[in-house]
């Protein structure tokens, strides 16, 4: 995409259907606000994609990349992409504010975290809220962090709004071939906030109880 910052804006509307026409006509004119954010992440470039070979060879396609899939092998490279998984913007403008989790969960339960934010801008907006986690020296193979959940939430310009969002226990969990099972390494976890997989202003810092595993 070299093109890329020569527009005003770039629109995705991916498959919008019979009615795409007149939906596209109102965020264009700011009767609606662009709600979507992006479920893959774009290269500037294709020399800076950290995976390119996607077609199978002899019928079989690897998976060289393990766990780093998608905007994770971005991470584990180390590169910058064009667009982070999660990206989106609105015709309004947001400041993260504050992040608050809980001190302590147990590795077997879902745990809450709440995310203030403020809008700054000039007109009503949405935001898509996206908590992600990270283990920082995990004795186990991780990505440097991942997707844990998101919320949305609107409000009017000025105005301070909190999103709820709900992390389940299986996403503290890895898989082990020596238990056979399911299991959660104890230890600090990294809670963080923001935007999109790449702008995550807000971190805070959970301590995850040991549970025994959880055989399928």
């Amino acid at each position: 995409m070299p093109w890329r910052e020569q527009p005003g804006a770039i629109l995705l509307a991916w498959f919008p259907g019979q009615e795409g026409g007149t939906g596209l006509a109102d965020v264009l004119f700011g009767r609606a606000e662009p709600g979507g954010r992006l479920p893959t992440t774009w290269g500037a470039a294709l020399d800076d994609v950290p995976v390119t070979v996607t077609r199978p060879e002899s019928g079989v396609l690897a998976y060289t990349e393990g766990l780093h899939i998608g905007y994770r092998a971005w991470l584990r490279e180390g590169r910058e992409p064009a667009y982070w998984f999660g990206r989106g913007l609105g015709y309004t403008t947001w400041e993260y504010e504050e992040l608050t989790t809980p001190a302590t969960v147990l590795g077997s339960g879902a745990f809450t975290v709440a995310v203030r934010v403020r809008n700054t801008g000039g007109r009503r907006g949405r935001e898509v809220v996206q908590v992600y986690l990270a283990r920082p020296g995990s004795t186990v193979e991780r990505p440097q962090r991942w997707l844990a959940g998101y919320a949305s939430v609107d409000a009017e310009p000025g105005e301070r709004v909190t999103a709820t969002v709900r992390v389940p226990a299986r996403l503290l969990r890895h898989w082990s071939e020596s238990d056979r099972g399911w299991c959660v390494e104890p230890g600090s976890y990294s809670v963080l906030a923001g935007p999109s997989a790449g702008e995550l202003p807000l971190a805070a810092t959970v301590c995850v109880g040991e549970v025994r595993p959880t055989r399928p």
